[in-house]
């Protein structure tokens, strides 16, 4: 994987990572936001294939989008999972 690819991801998960953080609220900081936008990245495409559909418009801002969609829904299950976590304690 060239270097390019992987500034890529990062910058692309560190976009889309910020966006979900600052829609559901919260956030894990700079590295945080990066690690949640590229996997809400493969989670998103997941999503989106399992409905059939796709990214509703092309390029960089498509794929920012996907990585959006999948980073909300990442975010809003680890809050489920810590809010169910706290309240056993």
């Amino acid at each position: 994987m060239a270097l390019e690819t992987i500034l890529l991801w990062a910058v692309i998960g560190l976009i889309a990572g910020w966006l979900a953080s600052a829609v559901v609220g919260g956030g894990y900081g700079v590295i945080g936001d990066i690690v949640v936008g590229v996997v809400g990245a493969f989670l998103g495409g997941f999503i989106l294939r399992a409905l059939g559909t796709g990214a509703p418009f092309g390029g960089l801002a498509g794929t920012i989008f996907v990585a959006f969609i999948g980073a909300v829904v990442l975010l809003l299950i680890l809050r489920l999972i810590h809010s169910s976590t706290v309240r056993r304690v």
